[in-house]
């Protein structure tokens, strides 16, 4: 097996830390999220994710980090600080923009144009019996996950989705062929258990609720065969995510509560907090307030505990602003448009410059509330809606295209207003020329 997987560790991050910031990695992350907020940046490092940079499994951070790190340490480059630059594609460039917008948008295009299958660790497709299976592989396995969440919080899932399938694929022959320890076996199936997670959220965000139900089962099945708490917390709060969505509350109910009380041994508030937020989810969509706003009551008492050292990676999304966000999807679900409209509008401004996907959709929302509400407000949603259609096509994600379906749904009726009219026109335009297909 080839060692190419193994990370490489950042010595030279964790010196400064220890050497120059005489911090832990939980004062570092908290000195990380302060200079973010300084800089009007809204992140919510954890200790974890200090861990993934300096053990190499995360061989650069996302571009708002990068500026963070660079503000801390006074000027020091990336390179500086010991990570390893992704290599560019030759750029095209228009003139007009300034040279940071230029610099991510060739990013953008490069991972979207040229495949995300070379971004994963793993051997994928090789068809050779696995044989021995040791640390290096979990490595992998684990380094493909986060390689995974990282590229679809700014791209979407379109250009993830066979990258992830195959790696998965990878992960399960390894599973089913290799030979391995007993250790290695639980820590093989626990990673492979979060690469399913990841490939049926990718799945989810791609229309594919059936084939996200299956991976996310296989998911809870590797959780309690490796005894992996965690694990199986995570698992529910997606099946409960799954539900909401497809319609069946009683369901997104129950499998919150399922995570909750897993978690509950988990020594993570902010994990908490999610899952009673899905638990909101569903209330909410079953049209029960009170039961909503104790949930809600709930996830944001617990939020405000701060993060933890038990925070899992894949939590980093949990930004504030997703908090506000999922809180605006249930007052919506509830009726409560104005609570709604202003609740989507904070969660796009607290996202600032991370997460592009999530900006995408609750910009969407801004929209459609404003459309709906008791006193419409048609040329704020047009504007919103505007705002949309600038996320395509570098954000690809059936949940995106479904959003601007709704909401040109939701502008139809004040179709004699210019600016709505203006923004039908092109978002018919920008849809049929394949502008926003995944």
């Amino acid at each position: 097996m080839a060692d190419h997987s193994k990370p490489v560790p950042n010595t030279r991050l964790r010196a400064v830390r220890e050497l120059e910031f005489q911090m832990s990695r939980r004062e570092f992350a908290k000195k990380i999220n302060d200079t973010g907020r300084a800089m009007g940046e809204n992140v919510a490092c954890g200790p974890r994710l200090v861990a993934d940079w300096e053990d190499g499994n995360v061989a650069c951070p996302r571009a708002v980090y990068q500026r963070i790190l660079t503000q801390m340490t006074r000027g020091l480059s990336m390179a500086d600080l010991g990570f390893v630059l992704p290599t560019p594609a030759p750029p095209a460039r228009p003139a007009a923009r300034p040279s940071g917008q230029q610099e991510d948008s060739v990013e953008r295009r490069a991972f979207l144009f040229d495949g995300a299958g070379v971004l994963l660790a793993l051997p994928l497709g090789t068809g050779q019996t696995p044989g021995k299976i040791g640390a290096s592989e979990v490595r992998a396995v684990k380094a493909a996950v986060t390689t995974l969440y990282a590229k679809d919080h700014d791209h979407g899932s379109a250009p993830l989705r066979q990258a992830a399938s195959e790696a998965l694929h990878t992960a399960y022959q390894w599973l089913q062929s290799g030979t391995y320890t007993s250790r290695t076996e639980s820590k093989l199936r626990s990673a492979t258990g979060a690469l399913s997670i990841a490939a049926g959220w990718l799945s989810y965000d791609s229309g594919r609720a059936g084939d996200a139900h299956s991976l996310y089962g296989e998911a809870l099945a590797a959780a309690r065969i490796a005894e992996d708490p965690e694990l199986e917390a995570h698992a529910f709060g997606c099946l409960s995510l799954l539900a909401k969505a497809s319609g069946r509350p009683r369901e997104a109910i129950s499998a919150a509560q399922g995570a909750q009380a897993v978690a509950r041994h988990l020594g993570s508030p902010r994990l908490l907090s999610l899952f009673n937020m899905r638990e909101a989810g569903g209330w909410a969509l079953m049209g029960d307030a009170t039961a909503t706003d104790k949930a809600i009551v709930r996830a944001h008492t617990l939020y405000a505990k701060g993060p933890s050292d038990a925070d899992p990676a894949w939590l980093d999304f949990y930004a504030p602003g997703e908090l506000a966000g999922l809180e605006c999807l249930a007052r919506a679900d509830l009726g409560q448009h104005e609570r709604a409209a202003s609740g989507a509008e904070q969660a796009v401004l607290l996202h600032g410059e991370a997460f592009a996907r999530n900006r995408a959709l609750y910009t969407a929302d801004v929209a459609i509330q404003h459309a709906v509400r008791e006193r419409p407000e048609p040329e704020a949603a047009a504007e919103a809606a505007g705002r949309v259609l600038a996320f395509l096509p570098e954000v690809r994600s059936d949940r995106l295209l479904q959003s601007l379906h709704n909401v040109a749904g939701a502008l139809q009726r004040h179709g004699r207003v210019p600016a709505v009219a203006s923004w039908i026109e092109e978002y018919r335009a920008t849809t049929a020329t394949g502008g926003g297909r995944a």
